[in-house]
């Protein structure tokens, strides 16, 4: 209909910096409180869950890395690992409603957010996370992300891989007690006092010769 449209247009309109002047001040109170919100439970989860993690002996220590894992374990990916993520950059969706999870990141630490996706300026935005690549951070990419569909893998972190020269390390995860939500990707959040498992993979390094290999291994090392 023409006012699902009409919403629609609103919905994809706005980026965090272009919020309407009259609006900044609820957008901001809105996105501090989530985000506070969400990285109280992170705080919680990291500290009262049991975490067991494998495949550490495959990091190489002060060597960075392109980590990817499926949309659906960010929540799990977060709580474990957040404390460790100063020296990461992450490309992000700009949309105005990803302000919460920009201010997460920035919570933990992450010394660059570089706005930009599929729809929004996307190869540019990954040009610039090369470049810091080749600096020495690390970076988190959600190949099915950031909309699906759920674990069908794009190629754009094989791109920045083989422009890089920074291999992927798939991971993966489990847990004992979590609950999905209802989006696209079922995102799965760990509830406190649980148990996490987390599986590091080999890093694999995207070549030219061996591109469509390589995204046939890191697809099946992520699982599902």
């Amino acid at each position: 209909t023409s006012t699902a449209i009409m919403v629609k247009s609103y919905f994809y309109k706005y980026t965090v910096n272009n919020v309407p002047f009259f609006l900044k001040p609820f957008f901001y109170l809105v996105s501090y409180f989530v985000a506070i919100l969400v990285f109280a439970y992170a705080l919680i989860v990291h500290f009262t869950c049991k975490i067991e993690t494998l495949g550490q002996e495959y990091l190489v220590s002060r060597q960075n890395y392109i980590f990817c894992l499926w949309h659906t374990f960010i929540p799990l990916y977060y709580s474990v690992f957040y404390p460790h993520l100063h020296h990461h950059v992450w490309m992000q969706h700009p949309l105005w409603y990803m302000k919460p999870i920009h201010l997460i990141l920035r919570f933990a630490g992450i010394k660059k957010i570089i706005l930009g996706s599929s729809q929004f300026s996307g190869r540019k935005a990954a040009d610039e996370l090369v470049v810091y690549l080749k600096e020495g951070y690390s970076t988190v990419i959600l190949p099915d992300g950031p909309s699906g569909p759920p674990y069908a893998p794009k190629l754009g972190a094989f791109h920045i891989s083989l422009k890089s020269k920074i291999p992927i390390v798939p991971i993966k995860f489990n847990g004992s007690k979590f609950f999905e939500s209802g989006s696209w990707d079922r995102k799965k959040w760990p509830i406190p006092f649980s148990l996490i498992k987390v599986e590091l993979g080999n890093p694999i390094q995207v070549t030219t010769e061996g591109f469509d290999e390589d995204i046939v291994e890191v697809t099946k090392a992520l699982g599902k």
